[in-house]
């Protein structure tokens, strides 16, 4: 719908610059170019697909600059809209490869043959238009005559009219050839805005203030703008002016636009995105942002805007020092990773294979790089540096570098990432470190030999004591978001006096072993040093309780090999039917994932515990049976229930889908957008 001239003339101003705008009569569009080029534009937009960019076969057209005008298309003398004319500048890239006969022979092959390069050249520019909520490509065909193709130099322009865009719009343009040579132009055209929108701060808050008529109906929306893909749309609502919208400094970020529009047929919509340049808007973006793990060598940076930024793999040591960078670096060209930087300034940094691997451990990180002809080397990770191996040098991992190498042959190291200019592995150091103290330990055994044996149990019980109470953890492992929800759990119980043993940290002993020999092994040894099995019953632990319940037996159903809670049922059913469970079992499933009533009632003869909201009394049991009840309790409840938190958001909410409750401006959460 056109524009009235006064709507026009309020976001133009009152200057002879208004009436200079050139003005095209008519609604089609329109293309023309520079004196002896030829052009021509197709008569339907085309799709939006650039594709990969592709070598050139010899000289071509490229586009080299993007320029533009505002224009006005106008159906009557004075109802216009606004458009957007673009002019691209072309010039010649490439060159023709010489022919192997005239380079041999000093001379052309055969004179009497047309060479191609006497040949016009000709080209398909698309230009790409994007302005929320429309985005539309067109394609010109242009010809440039032999006599002007000149290697490197400009040969002139296409012009396209035009493309209509709404007041106070942001319009994005790309353009580019079919196939795609070189990479895509782009550029960016802010068009003037109404002046009855604008934003004002005070203190902590942002007003949105819309300085319209009385009785003026019209709607507001709030939305993400998105670099690829559609905008975001974060909240909506049709009001009454005049308004002064109210918006917490919180729920800004870069790429938070407001759209403003009168509720009438047709009506032109405005757009700004006045946060770009807020301070306070990118650091809200960098606290939205989380790193996730998706497979073991993919990661994804999850965040509400676009983040210019860099990524890199490093490395850290138990001790708590900063995160290091790997030298030699491994290539991170298709992933975000470990830690992020912008501006030079580290923004972002986490461990993602905390809650898979468990708790930090005092092994060694090799760093193997690829060369050409399959030649390999390798280094050990230190603070001083990346230890070539084998090596002289005097460190830790210098002395070990035989012992090293022989576990990486041999296949006890974990593998952590892999790609074609390298690897990097995890290698264990326990058994080195006790065979080094072995001697000190046997004189140690020897002094304590000597000692009365009532001192002798009273060091024992102290020990255990400080060593807290073994608990074996076992799961049906039903998908991977509820092993990594485990895994958290696991690492959240470590943190407080527990040995907490699980599966998912035991990968290389539950293969070499068996499920079955591995889970009897620790539940002896649980049970022998007065330790508690948990049962985390989820639905597909209780299919397979039922399961044996009713046939004795376990079919070959769809669990893998590390599967351990299958292969446990043959040895935790004698206890529970001979009475031995209470005591030594207890039971737990998580809040809105398994009611404690769909537990089979032969494993409810032990307490089962729903977590996270009966944290408490679910520590308790797993405390000494004669321990008396501490009063740091409920301290360490709520410790772990603030680990155990960001995994069960990730469960019970995937990244993609919004969170409950969340939203911008009044009214934001459910039932915020209706439109009311």
């Amino acid at each position: 719908m056109p524009v009235p001239w006064f709507l026009l003339s309020l976001a133009l101003g009152r200057s002879p610059v208004v009436l200079s705008l050139e003005r095209l009569v008519g609604p089609q569009d329109a293309t023309h170019c520079s004196p002896g080029l030829s052009c021509r534009l197709w008569d339907s937009d085309i799709l939006c697909l650039p594709g990969d960019i592709v070598p050139a076969p010899g000289p071509v057209l490229a586009p080299t600059h993007l320029q533009t005008e505002l224009v006005l298309r106008c159906q009557k003398e004075t109802d216009c809209d606004l458009c957007l004319r673009v002019a691209v500048h072309l010039a010649v890239h490439g060159h023709w490869e010489e022919p192997e006969d005239e380079e041999k022979f000093g001379g052309a092959a055969d004179s009497g043959v047309e060479e191609p390069r006497n040949a016009s050249l000709q080209a398909q520019v698309v230009l790409s238009f994007q302005a929320y909520p429309t985005a539309r490509c067109v394609l010109l065909e242009v010809q440039v005559p032999a006599a002007l193709v000149q290697f490197g130099q400009s040969v002139g322009s296409v012009v396209y009219d035009c493309f209509e865009a709404a007041l106070g719009s942001e319009v994005r343009i790309w353009s580019y050839t079919q196939p795609r040579y070189e990479k895509e132009l782009n550029h960016t055209q802010q068009l003037p805005a109404l002046p009855w929108l604008n934003v004002s701060a005070d203190g902590d808050n942002v007003h949105l203030v819309l300085n319209v008529s009385e009785e003026q109906h019209f709607g507001l929306s709030l939305y993400w703008n998105q670099v690829q893909g559609p905008p975001k749309p974060r909240w909506h609502k049709n009001l009454t002016g005049p308004q002064i919208i109210t918006l917490n400094h919180t729920d800004l970020v870069p790429c938070l636009c407001i759209q403003v529009w009168p509720l009438e047929p047709d009506s032109v919509r405005t757009n700004i995105c006045p946060f770009r340049e807020d301070p306070r808007a990118h650091q809200n973006l960098w606290q939205a942002a989380r790193l996730q793990l998706l497979t073991l060598q993919s990661w994804l940076l999850d965040a509400p805007c676009s983040l210019p930024a860099e990524a890199a793999l490093c490395w850290r040591a138990p001790g708590g020092d900063p995160c290091q960078p790997l030298v030699p670096p491994l290539s991170w060209e298709n992933v975000t990773v470990d830690q992020v930087n912008s501006s030079e300034k580290l923004q972002l940094q986490e461990c993602l294979w905390a809650d898979s691997l468990g708790p930090l451990k005092d092994d060694v990180l090799l760093l193997e790089t690829r060369g050409p002809q399959d030649n390999r080397s390798l280094c050990a990770l230190e603070p001083s540096g990346c230890t070539s191996l084998p090596s002289k040098a005097s460190t830790r991992a210098a002395r070990l570098g035989e012992y090293l190498l022989q576990d990486l042959q041999s296949g006890q190291c974990l593998q952590l990432w892999d790609d074609d200019l390298g690897a990097l592995w995890a290698c264990p150091m326990d058994k080195y470190i006790h065979k080094r103290w072995a001697l000190v330990w046997l004189a140690c055994l020897l002094f304590a030999a000597a000692l009365s044996l009532i001192l002798l149990l009273k060091k024992d019980h102290a020990k255990a004591a400080a060593r807290g109470r073994a608990a074996l953890l076992l799961y049906s492992a039903d998908d991977s978001g509820f092993e990594r929800l485990v895994g958290a759990l696991a690492s959240a119980l470590c943190q407080l006096p527990l040995r907490v043993a699980v599966d998912l940290w035991s990968r290389r002993e539950l293969s070499a072993q068996g499920p079955v020999a591995w889970f009897h092994a620790q539940r002896r040894q649980t049970l022998q040093e007065g330790g508690v099995v948990v049962l985390l019953f989820s639905p597909g632990a209780v299919a397979l309780c039922s399961e044996w319940l009713q046939d004795g037996v376990s079919g070959p159903g769809a669990h893998g090999p590390h599967d351990a809670f299958r292969a446990s049922l043959s040895c935790v059913l004698p206890d529970f039917l001979q009475g031995r469970a209470p005591g030594s079992y207890v039971g737990a499933c998580f809040d809105r994932l398994l009611h404690p009533d769909a537990v089979p009632a032969l494993f409810r003869t032990v307490p089962v515990f729903t977590l996270p909201s009966q944290l408490p009394d679910f520590l308790g049991a797993l405390q000494q049976p004669r321990a008396p009840r501490s009063g740091r309790l409920q301290e360490r409840a709520e410790q772990v229930s603030r680990a155990l938190q960001p995994a069960l958001d990730s469960y019970f909410h995937p990244p993609g889908t919004p969170a409950p409750g969340r939203g911008v401006g009044p009214g934001a959460g459910p039932g915020a957008g209706d439109g009311t």
